[in-house]
């Protein structure tokens, strides 16, 4: 008999779509396809501005989202650091197009 944590493993979760999305709960590998969708849904829910929560750790998480950032024709411009009180060096503003 399978336990629950591995049977429901590979199922898909359900995530409330905001204007931030906060990397901490994902796998580094997850954020290349975890970026593109949230952005989807977030334009089709009307977000264009979306603040994206990377951590200020050892910055590696930063600029793999950034690397990321710059190769997708959804975004529209990006602004580091995200400023005091929006995360500062924690967190990029990300600008979706229409």
């Amino acid at each position: 008999m399978a336990d629950d944590a591995t049977e429901n493993e590979n199922e898909p979760v359900e995530w409330p779509i905001t204007n931030e999305l906060d990397l901490h709960a994902f796998r580094p590998s997850e954020v290349s396809s975890l970026l593109p969708e949230y952005f989807l849904e977030c334009r089709k829910r009307g977000i264009f501005e979306v603040r994206v929560v990377h951590g200020k750790g050892t910055g590696a998480l930063r600029v793999g989202v950034h690397r990321l950032l710059e190769t997708m024709e959804e975004v529209a411009d990006w602004h580091w650091p995200a400023g005091q009180g929006s995360g500062g060096w924690g967190a990029t503003w990300v600008r979706l197009r229409r």
